[in-house]
């Protein structure tokens, strides 16, 4: 029989599984005065007289002293190993430490007094978490709706967000990657792989994380080169959309101090998650000099043809390479370069009109039913007019094309009692898209095209200290320069000017805009521990930011002239500058007691801001008599209380929270199209957000590998003060809407409930990993999200409304025990439930807005994926 110290032997894999085998036990073997000898090989059972099994053998029980002995003949590992294996063996089963970086600092989920939801590597791999709008599909109490254009996405947490039709504005919901800041809505178009970890952090996160963070922060990291070689290929097909995807990863010590990590991924689709149902269109212009002069416009018929029937059809492509550089404990610099490239057949393929103004429900564009569940009605730009189109493609097909290049440097430098860091980051992506921007199928078409680009430099170092005593300190500093360069071009209304340059033939107005940014902070934080178990802790955020902005109208076609401002407008408000500044501090307090191992509980006062900016993508309308309040908006800011209690319980098998939270949003930023002066306005309203979370996990030592997880939430998310807000299309005098100077339609909404803001959301979820034979494991996973009804409008637009839903995810794995391969299935929205995380008025429908004929708008909702099931296999070298 070969000999083991017990250290090797748990590091080889013992286990007690499904036998209660543990420290303290009537069954086991390890007592505090003695330890066990073990024959190379794997422990499979526990035996009746409480000694392990080894290949159904008994192991040999001997004293503390016999071991010493035996250890200097054998040559073995002192009893201290012995004691740690013990100490493992005893902790082995129930819940894993979940890490997070709540605080830029490495702490358990359980003693951060942060509202905190972790998403593991494993559950990320587990569920294919790839995207942000995956991670709000495991999160309740965050939403995301795709848009086609503005900033292309709305993010919402706890009932606070950002509507999506302005570039200008940031997220509410800002997202981290390797603690840098991305706060573009386009991040939706990021598609993201080899993750060590998703935090999404609730609530305002001023100190830590500064920069926008009004509602709450995505936080993701992802992996660095590890000691041991790594090489990993993945391959996997969803069936539903036929998207064909590979992955590979290689990880690779070049010293003993450098590692460099290679990851890749790439897919194509072959076919989509929608369907859209168009049919030829015909698009007829005229030219508008002829038309002045008293001619016919010399029409001319072009055919639109419909958009791919299969949308989005993407193809993705993402790379990213990492160098890890630790010459010794103290420091540690990384490395990181990615590139990111996404395109789709139809910017706006997820567009459906779920709710139509009409009576019988026919949509007033298509002459289809509306509330198709994953069906839409888009075409192409016509060929002819698209190929001189600036931005278009030459066969007028529609698309988004995302690229994006980031690359970010960290290094950490560890002392006795201080840690400093610093994280570098240079990022810029390009956007560009056409879109058929009714997002309807007519013979009336609009159409557009867009081209992006925002670049941004960040520069943060953060010094934290670890003395013994009671008082710590945290000071840093954060410097970020921007830009955003952007340009549109739309056709609509049938206009053509033949005198035109070939490129504005058909073009009916275009934009020309841009801003630069920079943003200078420091903060700090002080940490006193008043006693053993309580700590209190405060710091504060001072943020200067200056905007410099620029926009303007070079050309629209003569038929417009008279709702658009030219360049050269004669009353001098054709170019419109803006010089911003803004000054903000952002306190916060948080009292942390811990009674007893287990338990952590905290109340917290916090305050957040975001910057006030300027919308790129506005309108400088002659009916308005001051464009530049149109395109300019106030700073968002936001103050409130939460507490929580965090606890581990039965013998580290319970996790169970709570946390109670109201908060005051100042300005908060609210954009609209206002149709009667043909203006894009962002105006700012106040609002309150307060609720209760409460969210369990559950793994029992008994049946290990089972886990058994859940939250349920309560959101009460309500506008405070919104007298003069828009009123939305269509909407009567019966309904509350007022004509303001016979012109401007408002309404008040005091009480009313924000966009997206559900009352209740919650979620369930079981796991359960388990061995299958000699070297194999098989598991599953099932999980559910669910969601009271809610407002898709930020409006008070009662047909906006998306009712409940409940969304079911599952997935089954077999592979080897090691992981040395494995074969999953994952299924996601297995009930195929369509819903809407956001909408806006349909274009060219409803009318009438202030009068008793009003005619509301079709609703144009931001839909979600179907069902998907995907196959994925994964091997590992």
């Amino acid at each position: 029989m070969a000999v083991q110290s017990p250290e090797a032997v748990f590091n080889h894999g013992i286990s007690s599984q499904g036998t209660g085998c543990r420290y303290g036990s009537g069954a086991s073997p390890l007592q505090k005065d003695s330890l066990a000898l073990f024959a190379v090989g794997q422990a499979k059972t526990c035996s009746y007289a409480g000694f392990y099994k080894v290949d159904g053998r008994d192991t040999l029980k001997i004293s503390a002293k016999s071991w010493l002995l035996a250890s200097c003949i054998l040559g073995s590992a002192p009893v201290v190993h012995a004691q740690e294996a013990t100490q493992d063996a005893v902790s082995s089963g129930g819940l894993e430490e979940i890490i997070v970086t709540a605080r830029k600092r490495e702490e358990s989920v359980q003693s951060v007094p942060v509202a905190v939801l972790a998403i593991s590597e494993k559950t990320i791999q587990q569920r294919d978490i790839t995207s942000i709008e995956k991670i709000a599909a495991a999160t309740p109490n965050l939403n995301v709706g795709r848009a086609s254009n503005g900033s292309g996405a709305q993010l919402t947490m706890r009932g606070i967000g950002s509507s999506s039709t302005s570039i200008g504005i940031e997220q509410s919901v800002a997202v981290v990657v390797d603690g840098a800041y991305y706060g573009q809505g386009r991040i939706i178009q990021e598609g993201f792989f080899d993750l060590k970890r998703v935090e999404v952090l609730k609530g305002p996160q001023a100190l830590f994380f500064g920069k926008n963070a009004t509602a709450g922060v995505i936080s993701l990291a992802t992996n660095d080169p590890g000691q041991d070689r790594e090489f990993v290929a993945r391959a996997a097909y969803e069936f539903r959309s036929r998207q064909y995807q590979g992955e590979l990863i290689a990880s690779i010590p070049l010293t003993e101090s450098l590692g460099v990590r290679f990851a890749a991924r790439g897919s194509i689709m072959d076919g989509g998650y929608y369907r859209n149902v168009s049919v030829d269109r015909t698009y007829t212009t005229v030219d508008i000099r002829n038309v002045l002069a008293g001619g016919s416009g010399n029409p001319l018929a072009s055919v639109a043809k419909p958009a791919p029937s299969r949308q989005p059809g993407e193809d993705e492509f993402l790379g990213r390479v990492t160098l890890k550089y630790t010459p010794d404990d103290s420091l540690t610099m990384t490395l990181k370069g990615s590139y990111n490239y996404n395109q789709v057949n139809n910017s706006s393929w997820n567009y459906v009109a779920y709710n139509c103004g009409r009576a019988d429900g026919i949509s007033q564009l298509t002459g289809y039913p509306c509330g198709t569940d994953f069906v839409t009605h888009q075409n192409n730009m016509p060929a002819d007019i698209a190929a001189n189109f600036p931005f278009a493609k030459q066969d007028g097909s529609l698309y988004n094309r995302y690229r994006s290049w980031a690359i970010n440097g960290a290094v950490s430098y560890e002392l006795d009692n201080l840690t400093i860091s610093s994280i570098t980051n240079y990022n810029t992506n390009n956007n560009r898209w056409a879109c058929a921007c009714d997002f309807q199928s007519s013979d009336t078409g609009t159409w557009a095209t867009e081209n992006a680009t925002w670049k941004a430099f960040s520069q943060e170092l953060r010094a934290q200290t670890a003395f013994d005593g009671p008082i710590n300190l945290m000071v840093g500093g954060l410097y970020q320069k921007t830009k955003r360069d952007f340009e549109q071009y739309v056709m609509f209304a049938g206009l053509r000017d033949d005198q035109a340059s070939a490129a504005n033939r058909f073009v009916a107005s275009s934009k020309t805009s841009f801003t630069d940014g920079e943003t200078m902070a420091l903060f700090g934080q002080v940490s006193w521990a008043l006693a053993e178990t309580l700590e209190v802790a405060g710091g504060v955020r001072y943020t200067h930011e200056t905007k410099d902005s620029f926009f303007t109208q070079p050309y629209n076609n003569l038929g417009v002239q008279g709702i658009f401002r030219d360049q050269a407008d004669p009353d001098g408000l054709g170019e419109i500058t803006a010089a911003q500044v803004f000054d903000d501090w952002s306190p916060e307090v948080t009292l942390t007691w811990k009674p007893q191992d287990g338990i952590l509980v905290y109340g917290a006062y916090k305050t957040a801001y975001k910057s006030g900016g300027f919308s790129n993508g506005g309108i400088n309308s002659k009916f308005s008599a001051n464009p530049l309040a149109d395109l300019t908006f106030n700073p968002e800011k936001a103050r409130g209380f939460e507490a929580g209690i965090k606890t581990t319980l039965a013998d580290n098998q319970l996790r169970l929270n709570l946390v109670a939270f109201t908060y005051a949003y100042s300005d908060l930023q609210v954009d609209f199209f206002n149709s009667p002066i043909f203006a894009f306005q962002t105006l700012t309203a106040d609002a309150r957000t307060k609720g209760v979370e409460v969210d369990f996990e559950y793994a029992p030592r008994a049946i290990d590998g089972l886990n058994v997880h859940g939250s349920i939430n309560y959101t009460h998310a309500r506008y405070t003060d919104f007298p003069q807000a828009p009123c939305f299309a269509g909407q009567t005098p019966a309904q509350g809407c007022t004509l303001v100077g016979g012109l401007d339609a408002r309404q008040n909404l005091n009480g009313a409930p924000l966009s997206v803001a559900p009352e209740w959301t919650g979620a369930f979820g079981v796991g359960y990993d388990t061995t299958a034979g000699e070297g194999l494991k098989i598991g599953f996973n099932v999980d559910t999200r669910y969601s009271s009804s809610y407002l898709a409008s930020g409006f008070g637009n009662v047909f906006s409304r998306q009712g409940q839903y409940a969304v079911l995810d599952a997935g089954i794995r077999f592979g080897a025990e090691d992981d040395n391969w494995q074969i999953a299935v994952i299924g996601k929205n297995l009930t195929n439930r369509f819903f809407v995380s956001g909408v806006v008025d349909g274009p060219s429908t409803g009318g009438g807005t202030g009068t008793a004929a009003g005619v509301r708008a079709d609703q144009l909702g931001f839909g979600n994926l179907p069902r998907t099931v995907q196959v994925s296999v994964i091997k590992r070298f």
